[in-house]
């Protein structure tokens, strides 16, 4: 059993500067209850099963299992419901710290997102100039959310 501890921020492209080479994700969901979530994902060939819990703390359990890349585009194919989630996912370092920034695609197109792993709810880290408001635990922005109401159906001043 893995144990996430995670911040999210909305992302000011005009301060982000060139990225690194990124990975394209496309994922989406199995199920979604109040309490978990099962969700597929390919990244660079490989494939990912994840029971996640849902919450809004920093907290989370999380279940991860790879499976046959196959198993995972038949599953996103023909059993995920809604939008899939279409991004590709930059890595970059600030600070000793690794930042996972998210630029959206397809039914998301224009959501950025920059997420953070921490060792405890408390650490400590140096934001970089190039984060916007913080989004953890606004329910808009969970992929679990995006699937159904996506980044392109929000209105002007939802975003």
């Amino acid at each position: 059993m893995g144990l996430e501890i995670e911040r999210k921020f909305l992302v000011r492209s005009d301060k982000l500067g060139p990225l690194p080479t990124g990975t394209f994700i496309r994922q989406s969901y199995l199920t979604i209850e109040s309490t978990y979530s099962v969700r597929v994902r390919t990244r660079q060939g490989h494939a990912f099963l994840t029971v996640k819990e849902n919450s809004d703390h920093l907290s989370r359990v999380e279940f991860e299992y790879s499976i046959p890349a196959s198993d995972a585009n038949y599953m996103l194919t023909h059993y995920c419901k809604g939008s899939p989630i279409e991004k590709t996912r930059y890595e970059i370092v600030y600070s000793n710290h690794k930042w996972e920034v998210d630029i959206f695609e397809g039914s998301n197109k224009g959501l950025m997102i920059a997420e953070i792993e921490l060792n405890s709810e408390n650490e400590a880290f140096e934001r970089p100039p190039w984060l916007a408001d913080e989004v953890t635990g606004t329910s808009k922005y969970y992929s679990t959310n995006l699937v159904n109401s996506p980044y392109k159906d929000w209105s002007a001043q939802d975003k």
